[in-house]
């Protein structure tokens, strides 16, 4: 196929497909093409798309169409419901995000408090995160990590687009337990078995309720 010809098949699939899709899946699609071509292809229209209403973009390796961000106002429903995570869960959430594949053990030993299933559970129904399988040590626990809807809801291309806390810090959305929540994250690599643990019971049995479901 020519390259416009794989720039228009590209353009009919992505636009008819329920899914993001990625490059492997696209390539299979249209007749087993070379992913090079596939990638190739992607990144022309994109460009074609960049200033146009609606915008090819990636996300966690996978492709899809969306509004352009200046025109989303346009899109926004008059009441707009806003799902609202506990203290608990969003520090739960960063940790993930921060340090996946992580268990329930070690996002404990960061937080230095205990963290509910409920909490993990909010999470999960949310779409952000999901079992990644389980660590090969004594126990074999579950493991966790984000999703690409995570990715989506926040406009990340990848993990790698995280801001930094230097960043998170410059912006204002660093208060002091957030910087002892950073040294404990810093500490990761080494945590003291004999540090006390709290208990996020309270905050956690909130998560639900403060959680407002779309």
């Amino acid at each position: 196929m020519a390259p416009d010809e794989i720039e228009r098949a590209l353009e009919a699939t992505l636009f008819a497909s329920e899914e993001p899709m990625g490059v492997d899946a696209l390539a299979k699609h249209l007749g087993d093409l070379a992913t090079s071509d596939v990638r190739s292809g992607l990144k022309s229209l994109a460009s074609r798309y960049e200033k146009r209403g609606v915008q090819l973009v990636e996300r966690g390796k996978r492709w899809h169409f969306e509004t352009a961000p200046d025109l989303a106002h346009l899109l926004r429903r008059e009441r707009e419901q806003v799902r609202r995570l506990s203290r608990a869960a969003t520090e739960v959430l960063a940790i993930i995000a921060y340090h996946e594949p992580v268990s329930r053990a070690e996002i404990e030993s960061i937080r230095g408090v205990q963290t509910s299933a409920g909490t993990l559970d909010v999470l999960m129904e949310a779409g952000w995160i999901k079992l990644a399988g389980r660590r090969e040590v004594p126990g074999r626990p579950v493991i966790y990590a984000t999703t690409p809807d995570f990715l989506d809801h926040f406009g990340l291309e990848s993990r790698r687009d995280l801001p930094g806390m230097d960043e998170l810090r410059a912006a204002g959305l660093l208060d002091p337990v957030d910087e002892a929540l950073e040294e404990a994250m810093d500490s990761f690599g080494n945590p003291d078995p004999q540090g006390d643990k709290g208990d996020d019971q309270e905050r956690d049995e909130a998560s639900e309720e403060d959680a407002d479901d779309n």
